[in-house]
Order: C-alpha cells, then structure tokens, then sequence
C-alpha cells in the first residue's frame, strides 16, 4: 500500500499558465508519485509559499501535452492523498454562459454538471461499493475562504454557480451552447467535474478557480472562441488567480471543520468481509481508516 507522506497541505491542479503561478515559491523540488491507477499528469511540484507547504501538479503535463479526455484523473488526485493533500485548489479556463461574466472575471462554482462520455470518475468498483454525498460538490469552507480572498485583492469573482463539463477536445457547436445556455449554467468547461467526484471520495476539500477566457459561441456579438483568444486572456487571469491563492493562504493552514474529511463515513456499502485484500491494499490511503 502506497503510503501517505506529509509533503504538502494544499494542492494546486492548474492549466495552462500553472508555471506562471510558482513564482516566489520557495525550496521548489519535484517528486515523481507511482499510483495503482497508472501514471498522474507529470512530476508533483513541491514547495513552500508563505509558511505553506504546497503539492502542484500541471492537469494537461508540460507542454500541454495531454487531452482532456486523456488525463488520469484518478492517478492525479490520488497521487495528492499520498503526499498528504488536504485541500485542493483547481485553477482552469473556461467560457462564460451569462453576459454578466466577463471574460477576464473569474467564478467559484459551486455546482456542476457532468456531460462527459468517457472518463473514470471513481476509485471504487472491482470488488467495493462505495456512495459518496455530491448534492454540494464543492468544500463550504474552502468556496468562502477564495471568494473572500479574490474580493480582499480586487478581482473580479463571482461566488457559486454551475460549472458545465464537457468532453471535447472540441469546443461546443452553436447550437450546443445554445441549448446549454438555456439549462441555466454559469461557465463551460472540459476538467474539473472529474477533480470534484474524486477528491471527493479522497475526503480532501476542493474548489475551483475558474478563469473566464471568453464567451462560448452563444454569444451573438463576441467573437467565436479560438485557442489565441483563449491564451491571450489566460494569461491576465493567473495572475489574479495567483493573488487569490496567496491571500487565501494563511486563512487555510488550519484544521478542517467541513465535512469534506468524512465523506466515506457510511458510503462504503460493501461488506468489509468481501473486500480483498488486493483491493484493500489499492485503497489503502482512501480507505485505511475505516477498512483494515
């Protein structure tokens, strides 16, 4: 059983633009994490901001060389528990739905819904049963602490919303983001609905950044999304993104009081007699204190 090393309290799960985020970072090293679920993104980058100890992990691997269909969700948040991860804080782009987000404006969601078609977005299965809570997708208490710390810098954040996932690697048809946009979500993306499900059943807090690059292709009089205009935007967000992250710091070095650390309580429904000890042994970091 992989064991959990204490080489990181809060992790950050970013995008394009990750690099650009590590600057002040201190004592800056990387650490390669084996998983039972394969191989994670790349290379965690480990080091010290503030007094904080923090894991990041580049979602698409240097260079951005990885779909989002193609990146091993379970082997990246897996690989944060073994290193000790409590709270995860995802940055990603994404287009706006509604005219009052700008692009430029970032979103903390608090709801999303999953459109994907192809992904694992579980660690159970394969002998064990397991049902977590994701009526409230995202940690209370890590939301509060990055809205408050995106309006104490200035930014321009809007608190909750729903974040649509998408499979791409394609951006929506008209007549997608249309319908979408009727459903009533607030941002459309490709990544982080994956991150939420399993941090979830990691029982690690998380919440998302989400940087609004553009408006998707409803919008009659914005131009049509492209990867220039998308970048272009990016790269103005991470640093407000970057500035919520270190503000918000200090206020998360603390003892969780959310229920994010028993979220596998009572959701493992299987009969522990009928976990193998394989099994058992995958799990391990996950499961270990409530399964022996």
């Amino acid at each position: 059983m992989p064991e959990v090393h204490q080489e990181a309290k809060i992790g950050v799960i970013g995008g394009s633009g990750l690099y650009e985020m590590l600057e002040g970072v201190e004592d800056l090293r990387t650490m390669r994490v084996t998983t039972p679920f394969g191989e994670p993104s790349d290379e965690y980058l480990l080091g010290t901001l503030k007094g904080v100890k923090l894991a990041f992990l580049p979602r698409h691997g240097r260079g951005h060389r990885i779909m989002p269909t193609e990146i091993n969700f379970r082997a990246n948040i897996y690989g944060m528990k073994v290193l000790g991860v409590e709270r995860i804080i995802s940055v990603s782009a994404v287009g706006s739905m509604k005219n009052e987000i700008i692009p430029g404006d970032i979103v903390i969601p608090d709801q999303f819904y999953d459109h994907t078609k192809q992904r694992k977005s579980t660690f159970f299965g394969d002998g064990i049963v397991c049902h977590v809570a994701m009526a409230d997708p995202v940690c209370p208490e890590l939301l509060s602490v990055l809205y408050d710390s995106g309006k104490k810098i200035g930014g321009k954040v809007h608190k909750g919303g729903t974040y649509f996932c998408i499979e791409g690697p394609q951006f929506s048809t008209r007549g997608e983001s249309m319908i979408y946009r009727q459903w009533g979500v607030d941002v459309i993306g490709m990544t982080n609905i994956q991150e939420a499900k399993l941090a979830r059943e990691a029982e690690i807090c998380y919440a998302t950044l989400a940087l609004a690059t553009d408006y998707d292709c409803w919008h009659a009089h914005a131009e049509d999304v492209t990867v220039e205009m998308v970048i272009a935007t990016l790269k103005k967000n991470v640093d407000t993104a970057k500035d919520i992250i270190m503000e918000a710091l200090g206020r998360l070095d603390s003892e969780r009081i959310c229920p994010c650390p028993r979220a596998l309580e009572s959701a493992i429904i299987t009969d522990t007699k009928a976990i193998s000890k394989e099994t058992k042994k995958r799990l391990g970091p996950l499961i270990g204190k409530y399964i022996k």
